[in-house]
């Protein structure tokens, strides 16, 4: 079944994964889980089960950028959804496509790359 019309990868969002995988060997199928469910719910039911937050301050009208807080990951065992992944991704809603465009441990990095989100989509 397709969720959504398009699911796209920034260059940088690969790198970030390719980076974690190898510490959370989990993390591919536990992104495939995440946007079947969450995504699912937030962008196509209305359900907020308050994992998902709209990104604000960017300055940039279209797409809307969203952080996500809760992201199950099976390696961090015992963590549930507050494994401390964190994922960064527009959602185009006219034309139903998902953007990933970072993706970190909270451990790692505190913030998103505001710069990342501006170089691709700001003026």
């Amino acid at each position: 079944m397709k969720i959504f019309d398009k699911i796209k990868y920034l260059p940088e969002f690969d790198r970030d994964m390719k980076k974690l995988i190898q510490r959370y060997p989990s993390l591919q199928a536990d992104l495939r889980i995440f946007i079947d469910k969450q995504l699912y719910l937030y962008h196509k039911l209305n359900i907020d089960n308050k994992g998902i937050f709209q990104l604000s301050g960017l300055k940039i009208a279209y797409p809307k950028f969203y952080k996500a807080k809760k992201f199950a990951c099976r390696y961090l065992k015992g963590k549930g959804v507050l494994s401390g992944i964190r994922i960064i991704y527009a959602y185009y809603p006219d034309k139903d496509i998902i953007e990933f465009i970072e993706i970190y441990y909270k451990g790692d990095q505190q913030n998103e790359n505001q710069n990342r989100i501006l170089s691709h989509y700001g003026i």
